[in-house]
């Protein structure tokens, strides 16, 4: 098990930042570790709101779906996955800063089954894959934040 707490700070407005990261279709365009990533289902993004991911493991990318379980409009989303061998919870808060937003981004990522037994050895290359993840989606707010 590894739980991990990142921060961020962008120039991104509050309204912005939420609106691209809650939408974790969108994770492709700022986690390195995401190769693929699409919505199941339609509408605004909500409780129940479910995605699929491809995430990249040594030479292949294996498949983990998504499900936000709690979602407060630009202050906070959860989401939950599963995938085969893990699970994880995604725990995202989002605060207006007089020059932008600033994200505090948990994750609680479990090894299960067999890759369990790996969990003791697990924890740095876990903690290197959310930093990547972290600095991924700083550079993807900040370049959304030129751009405007």
């Amino acid at each position: 098990m590894a739980r991990l707490n990142e921060r961020i700070e962008t120039a991104l407005p509050l309204e912005e930042a939420f609106a691209f990261i809650a939408d974790f279709a969108n994770s492709k365009d700022w986690d390195p570790g995401v190769a693929t990533s699409e919505r199941l289902d339609a509408g605004p993004v909500a409780v129940g709101s479910r995605y699929r991911l491809g995430i990249r493991r040594g030479d292949g990318v294996s498949s983990m779906e998504y499900v936000v379980t709690a979602l407060e409009p630009l202050r906070r989303v959860v989401l939950a996955g599963e995938g085969s061998g893990v699970s994880a919870v995604d725990d995202m808060r989002f605060e207006a800063t007089p020059g932008g937003t600033r994200i505090d981004y948990m994750a609680d990522i479990r090894l299960r089954g067999v890759r369990r037994l790996a969990a003791p050895f697990a924890g740095g290359a876990i903690a290197k894959i959310v930093r990547q993840g972290r600095d991924g989606m700083q550079r993807a707010l900040d370049e959304r934040a030129a751009g405007r």
